[in-house]
C-alpha cells in the first residue's frame, strides 16, 4: 500500500484552488487572447469600418494627389510624413481601442478578474537560466511551441489562399479611384481576418481545454496531502468561521420553509416576528417554528402573508417567546396562558381554515 501512498489521485480542494489562483497558477491560452484581439479589432472594424475607409480614402487621395507639391527638402519630408500618420492614425483609432478592450476582457474573463498578489512579487528563481533551459524544453512548453507552429502555417495557408484569389480581381487590370482601392482593401482585409479567426478559434478552444486539464492535473493531491489538510483546517479560525456561516444560513432556509405550517405569527410589531404551531394530536403545547429579528422578521411576515398564516401584534408575549423560547421546541410553559389566548383568537377567525387543516393532517 506505501508504493501508492505519494500517487496524486485527488482532486484539488478548494482551499489549494484559492493558493493556486493567489500564486497566479490557473488555466490561461494566448491563443485566447490573440481570438479577442481579432474578434475586438473586426467589430470596431464592422461598426467604425465604412467611415473609417472612406476617411482614409480621402487621406491617401490626397496625399498622392499632392504629392508632387512637396518641396524634396529633409523638413517638408518629415513634416508631410507625420502629418500623414496623423491622419491615418486618427482614422484607425477606433480599432485599435477596440483590441485593447478586447485583450484586457479576454485576460479579465480567464483571470475572472482576480489578480493574485504572489503572482505579482517578483520570484528570481525565473531568472534562473538553469530553470529557464528546463521550462522552454518541458513538455508544457512543447504545446504552445507546437502550437505556435501549427498557428503560423494555418496564417500563411490561408492568407496565400485569399491573396491569390484576390490578385485574380479585375482592380489589378483596370484604372480605378481612390475611393474604390480603400473599398477593395477593406473587403479583402475581412475576408482573412474571418478565414483566420476562425482557424484560430478552433486552436485557442484546443489550447485552453489542454492547459485547463494540465492545471488540474498538475493541482491534484494524494490522499495523505487531503487529510491533512482537512486536519489542519479544523482548528483554522477561517474555516470554522466560514462553516459557521454555512449552519446558519442552512438552519435559516429551513426555518423558513416552516413558516407556511405555522398556526400564528405573533409580531412586535416589525422588529420581532414568532411562528407558532400547534398540532393536538401530535404535540403536548405549541412549537416556535421559527423567529428572527429585523430583516429576519420580515422575511417571516412575508412569507406568511404570502400563505395567509394570520399575523397578530402583541408585543410582550413576542419579546418574551424570543428571548426563552429555541426554534423546534415548545413555548415555556410560562407563555401558556397567553399563549392559548392567542391561539383560541385565531381558530375562532380563522375557524374553517383550522377545521379543514385538521381533518387533512
Amino acid at each position: 500500500m506505501s508504493e501508492f501512498a505519494g500517487e496524486k489521485t485527488e482532486q484539488a480542494t478548494p482551499k489549494k484552488l484559492e493558493e493556486a489562483w493567489k500564486k497566479g497558477q490557473f488555466a490561461r491560452s494566448p491563443e485566447v487572447q490573440t481570438i479577442f484581439v481579432m474578434g475586438g479589432g473586426f467589430l470596431a472594424m464592422l461598426f467604425t469600418g465604412q467611415e473609417t475607409w472612406r476617411q482614409m480614402g480621402i487621406a491617401l487621395g490626397s496625399m498622392l494627389g499632392h504629392l508632387h507639391d512637396v518641396p524634396l527638402t529633409l523638413n517638408a519630408m518629415q513634416g508631410y510624413a507625420i502629418n500623414s500618420f496623423m491622419v491615418l492614425g486618427s482614422c484607425v483609432w477606433p480599432v485599435l481601442a477596440g483590441t485593447v478592450l478586447a485583450g484586457l476582457l479576454a485576460g479579465g474573463i480567464q483571470t475572472r478578474f482576480r489578480i493574485g498578489s504572489e503572482a505579482l512579487t517578483a520570484n528570481w528563481e525565473r531568472l534562473n537560466p538553469i530553470s529557464g533551459l528546463q521550462r522552454v524544453f518541458s513538455a508544457r512548453s512543447a504545446v504552445p511551441t507546437g502550437l505556435a507552429v501549427i498557428k503560423l502555417a494555418v496564417i500563411m495557408t490561408l492568407t496565400y489562399s485569399v491573396v491569390k484569389s484576390i490578385l485574380e480581381d479585375p482592380i489589378f487590370s483596370t484604372v480605378v479611384d481612390v475611393a474604390r482601392i480603400a473599398d477593395f482593401m477593406a473587403g479583402s482585409s475581412a475576408k482573412i481576418i474571418i478565414r483566420v479567426a476562425f482557424a484560430l478559434g478552433v486552436l485557442a478552444a484546443a489550447d485552453y481545454g489542454y492547459q485547463f486539464w494540465k492545471t488540474n492535473q498538475d493541482l491534484m493531491m494524494t490522499k495523505q496531502e487531503v487529510k491533512e489538510e482537512s486536519k489542519n483546517s479544523e482548528g483554522d479560525p477561517h474555516v470554522k468561521a466560514q462553516q459557521r456561516r454555512k449552519r446558519q444560513t442552512n438552519s435559516k432556509r429551513k426555518m423558513l420553509m416552516e413558516v407556511p405550517q405555522a398556526d400564528v405569527i405573533v409580531v412586535n410589531p416589525t422588529h420581532i416576528a414568532v411562528a407558532l404551531r400547534y398540532d393536538r394530536k401530535s404535540m403536548k403545547a405549541p412549537q416556535i417554528v421559527a423567529k428572527g429579528t429585523r430583516l429576519n422578521a420580515l422575511r417571516i411576515r412575508e412569507i406568511a402573508k404570502q400563505h395567509q398564516v394570520p399575523i397578530i401584534e402583541n408585543k410582550p408575549l413576542a419579546r418574551m417567546m424570543f428571548k426563552y423560547g429555541k426554534v423546534g421546541g415548545e413555548i415555556p410553559a410560562q407563555l401558556y396562558a397567553a399563549v392559548a389566548e392567542v391561539l383560541a383568537w385565531v381558530y375562532r377567525v380563522n375557524a374553517y381554515r383550522y377545521y379543514r387543516e385538521q381533518n387533512n393532517g
